[in-house]
């Protein structure tokens, strides 16, 4: 699947204009603060209907507007059965109305519209996937499986919504028997979140570790799904959900006391750790900035394997001056690596000419300058 026009209206600083994205992808050269990430956003914001940057919808307006609009065609590639779709999201800061349409058409739910570019997306910020709490790690996973598993967004929006409400009976001080009201509906979609997220993790954490350990040139890396809930072996639904409800039974007190739920996946956590001859030594404390960055490149990897089996799509890759802040060996390792993966259209920005170095002369310049982009 690739990208083949873009048409962009009032996002950031951004003129507004419509491109013709070339086939193999583009490399998008100008100075800092002109706008090449603005345009990486306005891309994967057709893919998640969020800014990868954390940004509300009403701070990617341009000053002075009203409306952002931002309308992406996608083309098959030549080996895929896909056919081309055309996703146009805005957001109108008055009323603060998000309207998505797919082909001309408004799915019947916001998370229909989801998924459509088959992107991902690499940051400097992706440390802070390795370097931030539980919470970064859990978003991490939460946009994988959305895009990725049906029915997982479905089993996520429940669960939060039962959890919304338990937490408000814990908060009033309601007894026992009324919070438990809540129960039944929290287990059930937490447990598809459980089973779901630790399926993904025990099926990629040997892809993990291949990833890291030839971005790395021999260093190996796991990761493991650290969860709230006592979990056995062989985790699927039903047993995450006994699980679940066990913990609930045996954590009325402390929740009593802290007036909010304890246990569940809204608590669960993705351990990334460096592999050692006598111990394991978690990479949020003890890992070096590079041993950070790798595993947030190999995390990146994991994610664009999945679309491949997933969605049987070659992803799209967009990558956002992620070889800056690498070390010679690690930016020639992974340059090599991406070179061998099985990936699509590339998209990439850079400061200068010199920085394109993924796919070389293949690519073609474009230019930006105070948000306008010469091509």
């Amino acid at each position: 699947m690739r990208l083949s026009t873009l048409g962009l209206r009032h996002f950031r600083n951004l003129r507004s204009q419509d491109l013709e994205v070339p086939a193999e992808g583009v490399a998008l050269v100008g100075d800092n603060a002109q706008g090449k990430s603005n345009f990486l956003e306005a891309i994967y914001y057709l893919e998640t209907l969020r800014s990868f940057r954390g940004a509300r919808d009403e701070q990617m307006v341009a000053f002075g507007e009203d409306v952002f609009r931002i309308v992406g065609t996608t083309e098959a590639d030549r080996d895929e059965e896909h056919r081309g779709t055309q996703v146009a999201a805005a957001f109108q800061k008055k009323g603060k109305r998000k309207k998505v349409t797919i082909d001309g058409s408004e799915p019947d739910r916001l998370g229909d519209a989801l998924g459509h570019l088959s992107a991902v997306i690499f940051s400097p910020a992706d440390v802070d996937l390795v370097s931030g709490g539980p919470a970064e790690r859990r978003r991490f996973l939460d946009i994988v499986l959305s895009l990725n598993q049906p029915g997982y967004l479905t089993a996520l929006q429940q669960y939060r919504t039962s959890l919304q409400r338990r937490n408000a009976s814990l908060k009033a001080g309601d007894p026992a028997s009324l919070v438990a009201v809540w129960n039944d509906g929290l287990v059930r979609a937490g447990a598809a979140v459980i089973a779901a997220r630790h399926g993904w993790v025990t099926a990629r954490c040997a892809s993990f570790g291949e990833y890291y350990r030839r971005v790395s040139d021999g260093a190996t890396a796991r990761m493991t799904y650290r969860s709230s809930v006592p979990l056995s072996d062989e985790v699927d639904e039903e047993s995450a959900a006994a699980a679940f409800r066990d913990a609930l039974s045996s954590s009325g007190e402390r929740e009593r006391r802290m007036g909010v739920t304890v246990v569940g996946p809204h608590r669960d956590d993705v351990r990334l750790q460096l592999e050692g001859e006598e111990s394991d030594l978690d990479l949020r404390d003890y890992g070096s900035g590079g041993q950070k960055r790798t595993a947030a490149l190999a995390l990146r990897l994991v994610e664009a394997q999945t679309i491949r089996d997933r969605r049987s799509r070659k992803p799209l890759i967009l990558l956002d001056d992620v070889f800056a802040e690498l070390d010679g060996g690690r930016s020639e390792r992974i340059l090599e690596l991406m070179d061998s993966e099985d990936t699509g259209q590339v998209v990439l920005t850079a400061p200068k000419d010199s920085d394109v170095r993924l796919r070389g002369d293949r690519l073609p310049r474009w230019r930006i300058r105070a948000g306008e982009i010469c091509t």
